[in-house]
């Protein structure tokens, strides 16, 4: 994509243009969470729980190597609305490096934690075991994840959406198509049963990395990864994490939300934790399409920002928010209207759907007012505000969520743990729009 497409095409095709490949390869990611689920639920419901316990842990890996990402395309497009195309191609690089780091870093932590971990949340020796065993392989391909999303927010910065579209896509279908036949056994391949569903992970990941080096020899972009870039440059490793590091805990919030929600449901019944699981699994399905949305229209206000056009930057930001209304809508009301079907698609037995069907519907009112504390939060970051970001993402998942869960399970139960994902994404809507409003009284780009 050429500096002109970025400068000049209307907003509303560009970030529709731009959106739309990652808000599909989303859905497809969503649909693979599903169908990954859906072929553990079929090897016991011991797995089922081991795979919801060890979630947390792997979205949290996950999550630095995504954040650090946004830290890389942030930059990028920075640079490239700027004219600095040499800095930009010194951010890729420094970032690939840092991320390769960081995934060595996350093979030996995981792994060593996992069965302590675990043990916290069961005393189920069959569950430890099972969690165990998916984790070590899962993060055994941690380095290749991390490489991979670097890979993927560089043409993300760069605004080659559609690549990064057909890369997701590649990994999901291929981890969809390999989980029947290394969990069961189909055809030439042995029965691994969850073994098989953590390998197929790790194999979908390597073909989507194998497909990104494809591209970047075989169509050059505007930034270059080279070894002429490494040489040490503190300054630009400080922009770096500077996004990075807040991008990285605002995604990984979520895990360590799930993991303190997980004691206080345990307290319960196994069986509540296991809705959570499941909720956050079809969460994915409302929340993967926005971040989708955001994705792609994070390098165009970086874009805009960086060119100092703050009139195509506030627009851009309007554009976003009344299509993240939409998708947030749409997620509320399929949740209200119809839990009983969504539970079923994991064979949701009596006792779980008599939790569950309550629980989708008052989280899902918590939708709604979500759709400030993601787009506020992506202006921030595309400009480089990486704390105003993590500042939004504490309020919601961690400031406000585990306090109001803690103190409202007492006089409601469950229905005030449920509530508590009302009121802290209410908060934290209010507290991003007061960010914005300084950030506009402050930046001259948007006075």
């Amino acid at each position: 994509m050429n500096d002109t497409f970025m400068k000049e095409r209307p907003v509303f095709p560009l970030i529709l243009s731009m959106a739309m490949p990652m808000v599909i390869s989303m859905l497809v990611n969503s649909l693979y969470n599903i169908v990954d689920s859906f072929f553990v639920a079929q090897i016991s419901e011991d797995a089922m729980t081991a795979l919801s316990l060890v979630f947390p842990v792997q979205n949290f890996s996950n999550a630095i190597a995504i954040g650090f990402g946004i830290g890389i395309s942030s930059q990028i497009a920075i640079c490239l609305g700027a004219g600095n195309k040499e800095t930009a191609s010194k951010a890729a690089t420094h970032g690939l490096a840092l991320s390769a780091l960081h995934g060595i870093l996350l093979t030996v932590i995981c792994i060593s934690i996992m069965p302590k971990f675990l043990s916290v949340f069961t005393s189920d020796e069959n569950v430890s075991s099972l969690g165990v065993r998916y984790s070590t392989i899962v993060f055994l391909f941690a380095i290749v994840t991390t490489i991979n999303l670097a890979y993927e927010k560089i043409f993300q910065g760069v605004g080659n959406m559609k690549v990064t579209m057909i890369g997701l896509m590649v990994g999901c279908v291929s981890n969809i198509l390999l989980d029947p036949l290394m969990i069961f056994g189909l055809g030439p391949f042995p029965a691994m049963g969850i073994e098989g569903a953590a390998l197929a992970t790790g194999l979908g990941q390597v073909l989507n990395l194998v497909f990104y080096l494809i591209v970047y020899k075989m169509r050059p972009i505007q930034v270059q990864i080279s070894r002429r870039y490494l040489h040490p440059d503190k300054s630009l490793a400080s922009r770096l994490y500077s996004v990075g590091i807040p991008g990285a805990l605002n995604l990984a919030l979520p895990s360590v939300l799930v993991s303190a929600l997980n004691g206080l449901l345990a307290a319960y019944s196994q069986s509540y934790v296991v809705i959570l699981g499941i909720y956050y699994k079809l969460q994915t399905f409302v929340f993967m399409p926005a971040s989708g949305l955001t994705q792609g229209a994070m390098p165009i206000m970086g874009f805009s920002y960086g060119a100092g056009n703050g009139k195509r930057l506030q627009h851009t930001l309007s554009i976003s928010l009344r299509v993240c209304f939409v998708i947030m809508a749409v997620g509320c009301v399929l949740f209200m209207a119809a839990p009983e079907w969504l539970l079923g698609l994991f064979d949701a037995s009596e006792e779980m759907l008599a939790i569950g069907v309550p629980a989708l519907r008052i989280i899902s009112v918590s939708f709604l007012p979500a759709t400030i504390g993601f787009i506020l939060p992506t202006m921030f970051q595309s400009m480089g505000q990486g704390g105003y970001s993590l500042a939004v993402f504490l309020l919601r998942q961690l400031v406000i969520t585990l306090p109001a869960a803690a103190i409202l399970s007492g006089p409601f139960g469950l229905t005030g743990i449920w509530a508590s994902f009302i009121l802290a994404e209410s908060v934290a809507a209010g507290a991003a729009f007061l960010f914005y409003e300084k950030l506009r009284k402050s930046d001259p780009v948007l006075e």
